[in-house]
């Protein structure tokens, strides 16, 4: 026990101790943490759709005698989990797309570990970005695979990679992210696909802080490329643009039906209530205007923002890179100071001396105010500059 208390020790020593913030209550954009209200910088919930409660009442008003409307499915879905809404949920998401078949998972981080680590053998091999999420890490570390991690975004380590390697196995995979969540730079995806048919691989995409955000259908970066056809697994999380619960892999009826016996994190979790999918039906099937809407909002938003303050971005999540612990905490405890709800990032999160801010900008977040956070972090930066 004192080696774990020594342990924790230490992280506070180095900045780097996580704490569960005194959250007392989100309205719209806003954030009240220790009694202080501050624009929130630092949630996923792209589009704000997630503390807009006129929308809430709207659905309960609608749904709340159906009988799906339920807090509990007190089941895993192969059990007495799962529903009509379900598989309604499940086909229609695949046919947005245009895919076979999807699967919905409890979490985002259940869905990449599942499919990652069940989906291969010994045999095979997978080729994973090196600043892909740790949900993919660790189906990485569980799956019975060899795997190899390219430089984040090198499309030419990446082929280093496969000419030395994919000749020794049966099949492989490439795995990267299309919106990566602490840089907030996007894939090449149209190489990546170009890869895989060279070199006879399949293709996964991530498109959690995509999805919600780009192509007409909303439905990523694949889609806003017209490349979805060559992206063979695409997974995209509901619990941020669309600020409601789980996650879904979309794929083939092959792949979801061996993930319905082999993906433990699938088989032997509680699904998710049913009151949760029929929100996510409700926001994607009769929504879907309002969805446009916040999304072109953000967009030309983000694109503000990078005129102002050019980063590797080229979306919704801006990072502000300090490199220190230290140096990252005290920066944002100026910007909360100036009523900017925005945290630290530190290692594991990030590699080691890339600690940084990571300002994640929402729909209804106003020009005038993201021009006085850029003010702010460029005011404190000129004069702490050491």
């Amino acid at each position: 026990m004192q080696n774990i208390i020594d342990k924790a020790e230490n992280l506070k020593s180095v900045s780097n101790y996580r704490t569960i913030k005194n959250i007392k209550e989100k309205i719209s954009k806003y954030i009240i943490v220790d009694d202080k209200q501050m624009l929130n910088l630092s949630s996923n919930d792209y589009l704000n759709l997630s503390t807009d409660k006129d929308l809430l009442y709207e659905f309960i008003d609608k749904y709340k005698n159906h009988p799906e409307f339920l807090f509990s499915s007190a089941s895993a879905r192969l059990l007495t989990g799962s529903s009509a809404i379900y598989n309604k949920f499940e086909n229609n998401i695949a046919k947005m797309f245009n895919k076979e078949a999807a699967l919905l998972f409890n979490t985002g981080y259940q869905c990449n570990q599942g499919v990652v680590s069940s989906l291969f053998t010994k045999s095979d091999c997978i080729f994973s970005d090196k600043l892909n999420h740790a949900s993919i890490v660790s189906g990485l570390k569980l799956s019975p695979a060899e795997h190899f991690r390219y430089k984040s975004c090198d499309c030419d380590n990446l082929e280093e990679l496969l000419v030395k390697n994919r000749s020794k196995f049966d099949n492989a995979i490439i795995i990267s992210e299309s919106v990566f969540s602490m840089d907030g730079n996007i894939a090449d995806l149209k190489k990546l696909v170009e890869l895989k048919k060279k070199y006879n691989c399949m293709l996964m995409v991530d498109e959690a802080h995509a999805f919600g955000v780009f192509g007409d259908n909303l439905c990523g970066v694949a889609s806003q490329l017209n490349i979805l056809d060559d992206i063979d697994i695409i997974t995209i999380t509901l619990g941020k643009s669309l600020a409601s619960q789980g996650a879904v892999c979309i794929s083939t009826k092959a792949v979801i039906n061996y993930l319905i016996n082999k993906a433990s994190s699938f088989i032997f979790s509680t699904a998710i209530p049913s009151v949760s999918v029929l929100w996510s039906q409700f926001l994607t099937e009769e929504k879907f205007d309002l969805l446009k809407y916040k999304r072109e909002k953000l967009t030309n938003l983000y694109k503000t923002a990078h005129k102002l303050y050019p980063t590797i971005s080229s979306s919704q999540i801006i990072p502000v890179v300090t490199g220190e612990a230290e140096k990252t905490r005290n920066i944002a405890l100026y910007l909360q100071h100036e009523g900017f709800y925005v945290l630290p990032i530190n290692p594991p999160t990030v590699p080691v001396n890339t600690s940084r801010l990571r300002l994640s900008l929402t729909a209804d977040i106003t020009e005038s105010e993201l021009k006085k956070l850029i003010s702010s972090i460029n005011f404190y930066t000129k004069n702490n500059e050491e």
